[in-house]
């Protein structure tokens, strides 16, 4: 069972310039107290084709984590240009929030991202070379795409191997008394062929 549920992320600076940094509110509810950190990382895909265009915007570490709920704002900032292809500058894309236990992704919260340029000539001519200063960036917010991981948690691996040392043990403990049974049963019928005893007491 999942220790971390994203409960509600609120996307700041939106609409913006598609320069300005990318601003999330995350809450998050820990179930138990975690041993070690949280990675938290914003990712940019810059071409739907290939992840090779994918860019992290930032990763940030978030702990020592103790259960009950928590808030940070998370800020990242925006791509690097040069390296999106030119044909996927303009258009819908998406952006990616993701978090990590133990270098293990358990959460990921998608967004569409729409760049578009507000000038009614630039959308109806765009330039070859995108212009990056004239874009401006939707995110839409309302309809978040979350995708959810199992990942084995502090002391779950212990546990599944205590739990299967114990059914080994019980098994061989079964099979022990069960073993001890035929062996009881095989001595009764022996002593049923056997001569009676005769005592002078």
């Amino acid at each position: 069972m999942a220790r971390v549920h994203v409960s509600n992320v609120v996307v700041m600076n939106n609409p913006c310039p598609f320069f300005t940094p990318f601003k999330f509110e995350i809450t998050f509810e820990c179930l138990e107290s975690l041993k070690e950190d949280l990675e938290w990382k914003i990712i940019y895909v810059g071409s739907a084709e290939s992840e090779e265009y994918d860019q992290v915007l930032d990763s940030v570490y978030v702990g020592p984590v103790p259960e009950g709920r928590h808030m940070f704002v998370f800020q990242a900032d925006p791509p690097d240009t040069s390296k999106i292809p030119v044909g996927d500058a303009v258009g819908v894309t998406v952006v990616l929030l993701t978090c990590s236990y133990k270098d293990k992704e358990f959460v990921r919260v998608g967004y569409y991202v729409n760049n578009e340029y507000t000038d009614v000539e630039l959308r109806e001519n765009p330039p070859t070379t995108p212009i990056y200063e004239k874009l401006v960036r939707n995110i839409l917010d309302t309809q978040p795409r979350v995708t959810r991981f199992k990942i084995e948690w502090d002391d779950e691996v212990q546990e599944q191997m205590s739990q299967m040392s114990l059914a080994m043990s019980q098994t061989k403990t079964n099979q022990a008394i069960t073993e001890t049974i035929a062996a009881v049963e095989e001595l009764s019928m022996d002593n049923e062929n056997l001569p009676p005893i005769y005592s002078d007491f």
